[in-house]
Parts: C-alpha cells; sequence; structure tokens
C-alpha cells in the first residue's frame, strides 16, 4: 500500500538547487515557446530532466508539473508508460540489444546472454561502475544488418557474442568506441538534452559516417525510379512450375536459384485466381432466392 492509502501524507518531492532550477527553467521556456500548448511539451521536458540526472526523478517531475500546470500524476502517468525515460539511476551508456524476431534468430539472443554473463548484470541493470546498463529492445527499423546493438541510440551493426564484449569493455574502459553508422557516440545524458530539442553538437558526422543499408533502402531508390524492384519469386499455389524461384542479389537484380519464374506474373501471390470472372468453366449467376 501507498502511503496516501495509509493515510501517511506524501512527502514532497525536493527541490533543485536553485542554480540549476534557473538553469532548467530557461531551457523549459525556450522548449515550451515552441508549442501552441503547453503540455505538448511534456515529453521533450521529461528528456530535459533526465539529462541533469540520468533519470526522472520525483524531483523532475514536480518541475514538469510546474512549468507545465499539470499535477505531478498527470506527468507521472507520461513518465511511466514509455520505456525512453527511465526510473532508477543508470549507466553512461544504455547497451541495447535486439532481440526482436530478425535479429533474435540471427544472434541477438546469445549476445544478449552473454552480455549478461560477461557484464554479470541482468536486463536493466548496471554495472557497479555506473558505465553500462543493460537491456534487450524490441525493432529498431535495421533488419539488414541483423544482429544489431544499439548504445544511446547509435547503431552497432552485424555483431557477434565476441564483437559485442569488445563493444561493452571498451565502454567501460573509457577507451573511443565508434557506431557503424551515425553520429559520434554521447553519454546517455547528452543524448537526453538532444532528444529535448536542443543542438546537436555533432551534426554532420551522420552524413560521414552512412546511414541505411541497401536493404532498407530498396523501397526509397523505387519511388525516385534509381531502381527495378529486387524480387523473390515463389511457386504458383497450383503446384505449376514447382521448384521456381529467384532471389535478390542486390540492387535492381536477381539471381536464378533454378527454373525461370512462371511467365506472367512476378509472383505467384500476383497470379490470377479462379473467380466468375477469370474462370469461365465454373460460371456464377445472380443469387437467387431458389440458390440460397
Amino acid at each position: 500500500m501507498t502511503d496516501v492509502q495509509l493515510g501517511i501524507p506524501a512527502m514532497p518531492a525536493p527541490d533543485y538547487p536553485a542554480d540549476v532550477r534557473a538553469r532548467l527553467e530557461k531551457d523549459a521556456k525556450d522548449v515550451i515557446a515552441r508549442y501552441p500548448d503547453s503540455r505538448s511539451a511534456l515529453l521533450p521536458l521529461l528528456h530535459l530532466v533526465q539529462s541533469e540526472e540520468g533519470h526522472v526523478t520525483r524531483t523532475g517531475q514536480r518541475f514538469c508539473a510546474e512549468m507545465l500546470d499539470l499535477t505531478t500524476a498527470e506527468v507521472a502517468a507520461v513518465a511511466t508508460f514509455y520505456s525512453m525515460y527511465r526510473r532508477k539511476p543508470s549507466g553512461d551508456y544504455q547497451v541495447g540489444v535486439c532481440t526482436n524476431t530478425l535479429c533474435a534468430v540471427m544472434g541477438g539472443d546469445a549476445i544478449f546472454e552473454e552480455l549478461q554473463e560477461h557484464l554479470e548484470i541482468g536486463n536493466n541493470e548496471t554495472t557497479d561502475d555506473g558505465k553500462v546498463t543493460l537491456e534487450h529492445i524490441e525493432c529498431n527499423a535495421a533488419c539488414d544488418f541483423a544482429p544489431v546493438v544499439m548504445v544511446n541510440w547509435e547503431f552497432f551493426d552485424d555483431q557477434t557474442p565476441e564483437s559485442a564484449k569488445r563493444l561493452v569493455d571498451d565502454l567501460r574502459a573509457g577507451r573511443d568506441v565508434h557506431p557503424t553508422r551515425g553520429a559520434k557516440l554521447c553519454t546517455f545524458k547528452e543524448t537526453a538534452r538532444i532528444l529535448a530539442g536542443f543542438p546537436d553538437e555533432r551534426e554532420g558526422a551522420v552524413a560521414e559516417s552512412g546511414g541505411a543499408g541497401p536493404a532498407s533502402l530498396a523501397g526509397l531508390r523505387l519511388a525516385k525510379g534509381e531502381a527495378e524492384a529486387p524480387a523473390r519469386v515463389v511457386s504458383p499455389r497450383n503446384g505449376e512450375g514447382k521448384g521456381s524461384t529467384t532471389e535478390a542479389s542486390g540492387p535492381g537484380g536477381t539471381t536464378p536459384r533454378s527454373a525461370e519464374p512462371p511467365a506472367g506474373h512476378e509472383s505467384s501471390h500476383d497470379a490470377p485466381q479462379p473467380s466468375a470472372e477469370s474462370d469461365p468453366d465454373n460460371p456464377t449467376g445472380p443469387v437467387t432466392e431458389e440458390g440460397k
């Protein structure tokens, strides 16, 4: 039971020191001014207070409530709903291992298990030195680079248990670590401030280090008319042409795996199926009372 349920007055959250409060108020007013409705600024303000202490404290929730004229209950409801807001102290580097379907079968589960053993911590736990917090995460839209590990939301692609262990060892030792692509790595607090909407001093690094891979960009290339669709042709549903498949070998190209694909359509899923119009041997007429 809570203190309130037991009839014990809840202890008020402590306030920030005066200098910290003044600095955060200035930043918060800059954020709030971007929105026509002040309460719309709640998400970036939660990132702002998280950048101060590394997680969203009761003090941070109280600050957001006062700045936005909300109740602390309204702020807490949002802060506890989204997983990107931490509720307890966490490490300088949030190491997330994707364990969604594709990354999992490509080795993500093995990476996560070995990192837990290597770091001697469990899911959502932090190393004793305060450097690394380990968590399993959902899909981050980088399936063509599976299995993927993220550190403070920067990509580390095509990982193995061995490379992931070297990565966390380097983070804990303070060595320079460079994401596979994206901007230069920074601490979790610095990341939170960027997510609050303040200038990212790392801008430009993204263009230098690359972005999504060929598979992810196939749809964009098609939309721009730059390449043909990579296709994988499967056998028709009726069994004709059994074993005839092709699969993509690169942007706009296919490599035959066996016989030529069935003529007339790219995939069996696109083939016309029997119906009143396409199957003249089995015509259908209007439904009558007798035929019901």
